[in-house]
């Protein structure tokens, strides 16, 4: 079995567990494309057995990564209904999204 380095990083207040090469779909970045970004809020890196917790971010610690595409999610459907009121109320959503290529992880 083969260890491979990885963290969990903070972005648009969700986190993510991310591995060098992996692309990633986060909430909307203001970056062009084909950018370079860092990602600063890094909770946890993990180099084989070595594993570092951060309290609550590890020093030092970040994410480059490059800015591949911006995009729309799927549409969520929204349907509101009150029985026997005649009630009925229908909404969308589609929520904008940013891809991100992980480049490095720098400890």
């Amino acid at each position: 079995m083969e260890l491979v380095m990885y963290a969990v990083v903070k972005t648009g207040g969700k986190q993510y567990k991310v591995v060098v090469g992996q692309k990633l779909k986060v909430e909307q970045i203001t970056a062009d494309i084909d950018s370079q970004i860092v990602l600063n809020e890094v909770l946890m890196v993990a180099d084989g057995e070595a594993v570092v917790i951060g309290a609550p971010l590890v020093a030092g610690a970040s994410i480059s990564a490059t800015v591949v595409t911006h995009g729309r999610g799927d549409k969520v459907t929204i349907f509101k209904m009150r029985r026997r009121k005649h009630y009925q109320r229908h909404q969308g959503h589609r929520q904008n999204y940013t891809e991100l290529r992980i480049d490095a992880i720098v400890k």
